[in-house]
C-alpha cells in the first residue's frame, strides 16, 4: 500500500538542508519508483479528499431516484458502401480487330450472351492443322494397337492354323488359312463361236464326275477368245459359280453345259475365296480366338499376338495421339477466346471498346472491354468490431439509410458473417455482408448507414447507465430493501451501500436490471459520470479498459530489465490509505 512520510514543521534549516540532500539522493537512485508514488498520490487525493466531505454534501452530489420500467432496444450502428450483388470487368485474352459489339450502355444482358466477336483469320489455320494431326495420329494408333489382333479379310471357314498358343511368330509369317466354301468355282473351256454369246449371270449346268448329278450354276465370267488364232481352234474360258451344300471339294472335277453347248473339257472345283492369313507384327501367340473348322466373318479376330516391341509401339502411338489431342484442345480454346460471352447476367455500366477497334497486346487499357453489374439485389459491407460481432447473426434484419436518398429507410438482412477477421492496432474486425432486395433508389457506390437491433426488451426494470458501477454494482441508500444484499468488501459513501446486480440489455441511456435491486430501492448516482462499460450480446458487461494497457503501465518500472526495487515503507497514518473499491466508483465532486 502506498503512503507518504509526514514532515515536522519545526525542522531547522540545517536539518532541512541535510534532508534535502538525502531526498535528492533517494530520488536519483529511485527515480522510477518515485514517479509511480507521485501518480498514486494524485489518485489518492482525487478519491480520499472528497470522501471527507461526503457526509456533508451527499444530498447535493448525488441524484437519487426510484427505478422504473421502460422498453430498451440495443442497436448496432455501422457505415459502409452500397455495392452491386456482383460485378465483372470483361477482358480480352487475345488481340485482333473487333468485328461485333452489339450492345450499349444500360442494356440488360443474360449470362452467355455474346458481347464481342474478334477476327480469327490469323489463328483458324492453326486449328485446321491441329485437327488433321489428330486424325493422322488416331489412324496410326488404331493400326498399331490392332497389330496384336490378327484378323481375316474374308468370310469363310478356318481351314487350318499354322501356329499354336505360345508360339513365336515373325511379321509376315503365315498363321492360318481361311476358305469360303459356300460357293465353288468351275473354270472350263467352250468353243469361242458359241461362248461369245454367253453373258455373266446366265444359267449353266454342272455335272461332277463322281456323282454324275446335274447341279445348277451361274456364269460368273467369260474370257475373250484370241482374235488372231484359228477360228476353228479358238476357245473361251467360262467361269461358273456353283452353290456348295457341303459335298463339293477341290478334289472333284466336273464338266458344264450352257444352252445345250457342252464344255470342251472338265476341270477341278476351286474355292470362291481363299486367304492365307499372315502376322502383321512379331511376337508371341497369346491365344487362338477360334477353332479350326469354325466359320468366321470378314474382319473377325482369329488370334492375338503380344510382345515387348509391340507394346512399346502401342504406347508411343498413344502418346503421339494424346499430344495431338492436346494441341487441338489448345487451338480450340484459343479460338473460343475470339468470341466473348457475358460471364454474368446484369446491366452494362461501362463500355470501352466498340466494333472496329483493334485490340493490341501493348495497349492494356483496350483489354478492359466493358463492365457488368448484377443489379438483381444490392449488398453492403460492414466491418464489425470483435466486441460487437457476437451480437450479430445471419438472418438479422437491418435498417439502411443513405444521405443520397433522404427520408427513406430500406430493409436488408445479414447474409454472411466471415470468421476470417482483420487485426489492426490490437483490435480485430470481421466482415459482415448485408443483402438488400428492395433497392428503391439506392445505387452502387452510395455511402449508407446500417442499424441492426441486436437485443430488445419491453417493460423491464431499468436504471440509468450512469448509475452502474464497475458493470455490476449499484449504489443504493442504506434504508433501501436491497441494502441487505450489500457487498461488504465495497466501501461506499456515508449513507449508501454497493449492491451487486445482474444486468441485461442496454441502450445508450439505460440498462435492464434482472436481479439485485427492485423498484422499491433508491439508487444514487452522479449524472455527470458515464460508465465506460461495453455491452455483450449475452447481457453481460465488462470494463472497457484494455487489460493489456494496465499490465503495460504496471510493468513500466521493470521494462528495461532492471530488478524491481523493494516496496517503500508504509505510512503509519491509516487515514491516508485508499480503498481500491473507490477507484472505479462514483466520485463526489465539490
Amino acid at each position: 500500500m502506498l503512503g507518504f512520510n509526514k514532515k515536522t514543521q519545526d525542522a531547522s534549516p540545517q536539518e532541512n538542508t541535510g534532508g534535502e540532500n538525502k531526498v535528492f539522493h533517494f530520488i536519483k537512485t529511485h527515480k522510477k519508483r518515485c514517479i509511480a508514488v507521485v501518480a498514486a498520490a494524485a489518485v489518492l487525493v482525487a478519491v480520499i479528499v472528497p470522501r471527507e466531505s461526503r457526509s456533508a454534501s451527499a444530498d447535493l452530489a448525488y441524484t437519487q431516484e426510484k427505478l422504473g420500467r421502460r422498453d430498451i432496444v440495443n442497436v448496432y450502428d455501422g457505415s459502409g458502401t452500397i455495392n452491386a450483388a456482383d460485378s465483372y470487368t470483361v477482358k480480352s485474352l487475345v488481340t485482333g480487330t473487333v468485328l461485333t459489339a452489339d450492345f450499349e450502355l444500360g442494356d440488360s444482358i443474360e449470362k452467355g450472351d455474346i458481347l464481342y466477336t474478334i477476327d480469327i483469320s490469323d489463328v483458324e489455320n492453326n486449328l485446321a492443322s491441329a485437327q488433321l494431326s489428330v486424325e493422322q495420329a488416331q489412324r496410326n494408333y488404331d493400326d498399331i494397337a490392332d497389330m496384336q489382333n490378327v484378323r481375316t479379310k474374308i468370310s469363310g471357314e478356318v481351314s487350318s492354323f499354322a501356329v499354336a498358343a505360345g508360339d513365336a511368330v515373325q511379321a509376315g509369317q503365315t498363321v492360318a488359312t481361311i476358305r469360303d466354301t459356300s460357293v465353288m468355282l468351275l473354270a472350263v473351256d467352250f468353243p469361242a463361236a458359241e461362248a461369245q454369246s454367253f453373258v455373266a449371270g446366265q444359267a449353266a449346268q454342272v455335272m461332277p464326275d463322281t456323282t454324275f448329278e446335274t447341279l445348277n450354276g451361274t456364269i460368273r465370267s467369260v474370257s475373250g477368245a484370241d482374235p488372231a488364232g484359228d477360228a476353228s481352234l479358238m476357245t473361251c474360258t467360262v467361269t461358273i459359280a456353283v452353290p456348295n451344300a457341303g459335298s463339293l471339294t477341290t478334289a472333284q472335277a466336273a464338266v458344264a453345259q450352257v444352252n445345250g453347248v457342252s464344255s470342251l473339257n472338265s476341270a477341278h472345283f476351286t474355292y470362291q475365296r481363299e486367304e492365307t492369313v499372315v502376322a502383321a507384327a512379331s511376337g508371341t501367340v497369346s491365344e487362338l480366338c477360334v477353332k479350326e473348322g469354325s466359320t468366321v466373318r470378314q474382319n473377325d479376330v482369329i488370334l492375338r499376338i503380344t510382345g515387348k516391341d509391340l507394346d512399346k509401339q502401342t504406347r508411343n502411338a498413344a502418346d503421339s495421339l494424346r499430344a495431338a489431342e492436346l494441341q487441338m484442345s489448345s487451338a480450340e480454346k484459343t479460338i473460343s477466346h475470339y468470341t466473348i460471352d457475358a460471364p454474368i447476367s446484369g446491366t452494362i455500366v461501362d463500355k470501352k471498346v466498340k466494333a472496329g477497334d483493334k485490340l493490341s497486346a501493348n495497349d492494356t487499357a483496350m483489354q478492359n472491354l466493358c463492365t457488368i453489374y448484377d443489379m438483381s439485389y444490392l449488398e453492403m459491407k460492414l466491418n464489425v468490431d470483435e466486441l460487437k460481432i457476437r451480437s450479430l447473426e445471419v438472418g438479422q434484419e437491418v435498417d439502411i439509410t443513405a444521405d443520397a436518398v433522404p427520408g427513406e429507410t430500406y430493409k436488408g438482412v445479414i447474409s454472411s458473417i466471415l470468421v476470417a477477421g482483420t487485426t489492426a492496432n490490437g483490435s480485430t474486425s470481421y466482415p459482415v455482408t448485408v443483402r438488400i432486395d428492395d433497392m428503391g433508389e439506392l445505387l452502387p457506390g452510395m455511402n449508407a448507414t446500417a442499424k441492426i437491433t441486436t437485443a430488445s426488451v419491453k417493460n423491464v426494470l431499468a436504471l440509468p447507465n450512469a448509475a452502474l458501477v464497475r458493470g455490476s454494482y449499484v449504489l443504493v441508500t442504506k434504508d433501501s430493501p436491497s441494502a441487505a444484499n450489500a457487498d461488504p468488501d465495497m466501501t461506499a459513501p456515508e449513507g449508501y451501500v454497493y449492491v451487486p446486480v445482474k444486468i441485461g440489455v442496454s441502450d445508450d441511456d439505460y440498462t435492464q436490471i434482472i436481479s439485485g435491486v427492485t423498484g422499491n430501492d433508491t439508487v444514487a448516482y452522479d449524472p455527470s459520470s458515464v460508465s465506460t462499460d461495453y455491452y455483450y450480446d449475452d447481457g453481460g458487461y465488462g470494463d472497457a479498459m484494455d487489460k493489456t494497457e494496465a499490465d503495460t503501465e504496471n510493468d513500466t518500472d521493470t521494462a528495461d530489465g532492471s530488478t524491481a526495487e523493494e516496496p517503500m515503507e508504509e505510512s503509519a497514518d491509516a487515514g491516508d490509505t485508499a480503498d481500491p473499491a473507490d477507484a472505479n466508483g462514483v466520485i463526489i465532486t465539490g
